[in-house]
């Protein structure tokens, strides 16, 4: 089983259950050294406010599973944005003219960009 408690291996794992679930414009970034907030951003999109809230759920239900929570959450009201703060990682579900509106990958543009395709191309291969 992987170590979630380094950053970097949570952020891929989110990124894994969101890509599994179809979410849209899938995207780390490492903001650690811009900021003391977090570690990472992992930053998606669902076509609809259904879509986030599905995400976000299925996000927290996976990583509970493994005995991880979510420190804070926000957005379940209004589903636009959802955040979930795991402290080290910080996940942004976005509905498309909201995440277009907010622009974080251009606020977080001096940030490192993971590129997590690897890991989510060897995960297909080995569910096939």
């Amino acid at each position: 089983m992987e170590n979630l408690n380094d950053s970097k291996t949570l952020a891929i794992r989110i990124a894994k259950i969101l890509d599994k679930k179809k979410a849209q414009q899938l995207r780390v970034l490492k903001v650690q050294d811009l900021t003391v907030l977090t570690d990472y951003f992992v930053i998606a999109s669902g076509t609809s406010t259904t879509q986030v809230a599905s995400l976000a759920d299925e996000v927290q239900f996976q990583l509970s599973q493994e005995g991880i929570e979510p420190y804070h959450t926000e957005g379940f009201d209004s589903k636009n944005w959802i955040l979930l703060d795991y402290s080290g990682v910080i996940v942004h579900i976005f509905v498309p003219g909201t995440r277009t509106y907010y622009d974080l990958e251009h606020l977080w543009a001096d940030a490192e960009t993971v590129d997590v395709s690897q890991w989510l191309e060897a995960d297909e291969a080995g569910a096939q």
